[in-house]
């Protein structure tokens, strides 16, 4: 079993909340818009890290993490990148290989918006976990707690961080 704690669009603010709700995952996986380096340094150094670049990532965020990340955890593929929309409005440049070569889990950011939606048509399991940061237009900040084993995901947590 892998537990993994999944972040979004901090937009270089990190709540401490962070650590205590992901302190008994195996890895974080943040979903991009860390905002800086230092931010996604200071998750690394708490425990293993997975990120993507967003829109707003600089250089020095870019060239460490990649747009897309397609990877296995457990038995589960994996995909995740920033931008990808989500089932019947993925992202153009996302909406081909996911139609061909879909993952049993996609992951996306970018919105704001926390999602939990099962693509029936690719039999895959959509996560976005909204904004983890102050930046946004968004009222309540989140993260999504969840675990894998084998080929199933299950356990999952929507966590709000509040002030």
């Amino acid at each position: 079993m892998t537990r993994i704690g999944l972040i979004s669009d901090t937009h270089g603010f990190l709540d401490d909340a962070v650590f205590k709700h992901f302190e008994n995952c195996d890895e974080i996986w943040h979903a991009g818009d860390f905002g800086n380096i230092a931010l996604a340094d200071k998750l690394a150094a708490f425990k293993p890290l997975r990120g993507v670049y967003g829109n707003i990532d600089g250089t020095d965020v870019r060239q460490v993490y990649p747009e897309h990340l397609r990877f296995m955890c457990e038995k589960v593929d994996v995909w995740m990148t920033h931008i990808g929309g989500y089932p019947d409005r993925y992202a153009p440049d996302v909406k081909r290989e996911i139609y061909t070569k879909p993952p049993g889990l996609f992951i996306s950011g970018h919105s704001h918006i926390l999602k939990v939606i099962y693509d029936k048509k690719i039999n895959c399991l959509h996560l976005n976990p909204g904004a983890a940061g102050k930046q946004g237009w968004h009222k309540v900040r989140t993260l999504i707690r969840f675990s894998i084993t084998d080929e199933k995901i299950h356990t999952l947590d929507v966590i709000e961080l509040h002030e």
